[in-house]
């Protein structure tokens, strides 16, 4: 199912703005985007996007109320900086599973203070030697 007609779906004749929770698992983005999810949904506090083929965080609109964001077993490589920019009060991020290989990539998490849990499991960073106590030095805000 399309991510578009998966939202619409969800809604239920709900208006956007009265969603605090959206689970959007193993919908598909044929091209790699996020589709269909707008700043209407300011009021979204859960965010499920699992295994649907993303790529880019591009399309991400600002969600300022978001605490929570499950991105696992999806192609995300980089461009974490959406996050920083769109989901300042975010807590929990789930990137597992995706293509993150480097440090660096996890760079601009550093501008986001509330975030205290992050999960890399299965993502090609976690290889690297002491990479628990790299990530800790660089984001200090991660307690878990």
């Amino acid at each position: 199912m399309e991510m578009q007609k998966r939202i619409n779906l969800e809604l239920r004749n709900r208006k956007p703005a009265d969603m605090k929770e959206l689970v959007l698992d193993n919908c598909r983005s044929d091209d790699g985007k996020i589709l269909g999810l707008t700043a209407d949904f300011k009021n979204l506090e859960f965010l499920s996007m699992i295994n649907v083929n993303l790529v880019s965080l591009d399309n991400l609109p600002k969600l300022g109320k978001l605490r929570k964001l499950e991105l696992s077993d999806n192609r995300i490589s980089g461009g974490l900086e959406a996050l920083a920019k769109k989901t300042p009060n975010l807590t929990h991020l789930n990137l597992s599973g995706n293509k993150i290989k480097d440090l660096g990539t996890l760079e601009p998490l550093k501008k986001m203070a509330q975030l205290s849990s992050l999960d890399l499991f299965n993502c090609e960073v976690t290889m690297l030697m002491e990479y628990r106590d790299s990530v800790l030095e660089l984001l200090p805000q991660i307690t878990y």
